[in-house]
């Protein structure tokens, strides 16, 4: 059994735990497409990002901090709770993008390592 969902241009197909993704088009709109350059996604592992829209309640660091993996570096107040955002690994602070008591959203980078 499959589950389908028609779009326009393509069909989504489910079965199984897998799904795959077919494109109907004529051969001259393939050959287009060919051409069109997949423009990938900026490289954001060198800041620290707010995972949720919030208010930036605390900043725990300052410019040229050299930090620590597991070091908390931000708490972030969110539906009345405080989520503490910590450093993945060891770095310096670069900088720190936001101040304390600005309104976040998400995805939004509030430090930069070296």
């Amino acid at each position: 059994i499959a589950q389908v969902v028609a779009q326009p241009l393509q069909w989504h197909l489910s079965t199984g735990g897998r799904s795959a993704t077919i494109r109907i088009v004529t051969p001259q709109a393939a050959k287009l497409l060919a051409m069109i350059p997949e423009k990938e996604p900026p490289d954001m592992s060198k800041f620290l990002l707010s995972p949720m829209p919030g208010l930036l309640v605390r900043l725990n660091v300052a410019v040229g901090e050299k930090v620590e993996a597991g070091q908390e570096l931000a708490v972030v107040e969110a539906m009345k709770m405080e989520n503490s955002l910590r450093a993945e690994q060891d770095g310096i602070i670069a900088k720190c993008l936001v101040e304390t008591g600005q309104n976040l959203v998400s995805d939004q980078a509030i430090i930069e390592f070296e």
